[in-house]
């Protein structure tokens, strides 16, 4: 079924223009600040970071969506609905292993086989930022990780958390789940406007361990197993995986074949454990990376260690994956995978390095003007002005400690800031290596077949 654009009054809740994203009710509930979201709903003293940064077309609920028109991007959600996005037709219930491998490489050549990604950051990979990226080089992104459960149950997070438009592909909508049938029911709203839903096998922090999802699944493989199992069987979207490694290798090996078996279609690997949670502390281990993908049949993309450019090449050679995903790095710098670095990653006898004639204030004006089209939750815009301006920030801590003291941010108060941080005197280049800046392409890595 084709997707007929329409104006916001004839049909509220879907537009496919830059400026109407499309709004979906999906829930999640599994850091602090999505308590804050699940509270409003009986507490009308909402916290103002909590708001929405501008006014949104949503409609009331997903069904609604559903069935409003045959015009809609969305269909019924059944399992014997195809999806508009899949290239995969009917659930792979009845295919053997290897009839599941060719799909999985179909649909993967049909989607352009994207080298750089944007890897999924809870309330920082929300649609703004992963446009961002899109635009400096990223050629498929993930949503922040959303909880299965109060996904389907808790309309006002689903039309805050996820949100989505024509241009925002290929996208992964990664979920966290322990309950397959749940897992299913939550994925079955987004298999109409995404291109894989993700399972979340990879979350380290104490909140997994208490919610028992994420990488704390890894004690209890036969359950992964069945969430995998389950949605393979029963979605039209093929299913991937994000995982951690295991301190012993033939683990990790064993691990990766097992989902594969089960009918994970791609498996994006982060080369640390799950106890290795600074980035910073431990090195992802690439040789790890690169053992996974020598032992299995389905795409594989790597995690971990990707800083530049520089790196995104090297990884790419020595683990032999399919494709990155960078996170923190790109939080400092969305410019990243079009070839621009900050000064910590220029070296000092690179006489070739040169400013890019771009740095982070210009990103995060860039940020905001998307923020007023695709409209987020103040908290996050708040985040990310930090993460982008902390140099800035450190050089002129007054200017922070004023952006801190905004109980109730708005965009004027932002772009004054960024004009004052200029006014001081203040610029922290990117810079690029020779005259070789980088544009909206994936930035000389080789994505040919």
């Amino acid at each position: 079924m084709k997707f007929t654009p329409r104006s916001p009054s004839s049909f509220s809740g879907f537009n496919s223009s830059l400026k109407h994203p499309i709004y979906f009710v999906l829930s999640s509930n599994i850091f602090p600040s999505f308590m804050a979201t699940l509270s409003t709903q009986t507490d009308s003293h909402e916290d103002p970071d909590d708001r929405l940064c501008a006014a949104t077309s949503g409609c009331s609920s997903l069904q609604q969506n559903c069935s409003s028109s045959s015009s809609s991007a969305a269909l019924p959600m059944s399992s014997e609905s195809p999806s508009p996005s899949s290239s995969l037709g009917s659930p792979a219930r009845c295919l053997n292993g290897e009839w599941r491998i060719d799909r999985a490489w179909t649909h993967w050549k049909k989607l352009g086989q994207p080298k750089l990604m944007v890897a999924p950051m809870v309330d920082n990979s929300e649609l703004p930022f992963r446009m961002l990226c899109r635009k400096y080089g990223a050629g498929a992104a993930y949503t922040p990780m959303l909880h299965s459960r109060i996904f389907s149950e808790n309309e006002k997070y689903r039309t805050q958390e996820f949100t989505t438009c024509k241009e925002d592909r290929p996208l992964f909508v990664q979920f966290c789940a322990n309950d397959p049938d749940i897992l299913l029911e939550a994925a079955r709203m987004v298999e109409p406007h995404c291109d894989y839903v993700d399972i979340n096998l990879g979350c380290p922090q104490r909140i997994a361990r208490r919610g028992n999802y994420g990488a704390f699944l890894m004690d209890n493989l036969p359950l992964i197993k069945s969430l995998v199992q389950k949605l393979a069987d029963n979605l039209h979207v093929p299913v991937s995986c994000k995982i951690r490694i295991f301190s012993n290798l033939q683990d990790t090996i064993t691990y990766a074949r097992m989902l594969e078996d089960a009918g994970c279609s791609l498996l994006a690997v982060h080369g640390r454990t799950r106890d290795e949670k600074d980035g910073k502390k431990f090195r992802a281990d690439w040789n790890a990376i690169k053992a996974v993908k020598g032992a299995v049949k389905i795409p594989v993309l790597a995690n971990g260690n990707i800083r530049h450019m520089d790196d995104v090449h090297r990884c790419l050679e020595e683990t032999g994956a399919d494709g990155v995903l960078s996170a923190e790095s790109l939080l400092e710098n969305p410019a990243l995978f079009a070839g621009f670095r900050t000064a910590e990653w220029v070296e000092a006898d690179e006489e070739s390095n040169i400013d890019g004639k771009l740095d982070q204030a210009d990103l995060l004006v860039e940020y905001l003007k998307l923020c007023e089209s695709y409209p987020v939750p103040w908290r996050i815009i708040r985040s990310h002005v930090h993460k982008m301006l902390g140099d800035w920030f450190r050089i002129h801590p007054q200017v922070r400690e004023d952006l801190n003291a905004q109980s109730r941010l708005t965009f004027e108060f932002l772009y004054d800031m960024v004009n004052r941080l200029r006014e001081l005197g203040t610029r922290i280049p990117l810079y690029v290596k020779g005259s070789h800046a980088g544009g909206p392409t994936e930035n000389g890595v080789d994505t040919r077949n």
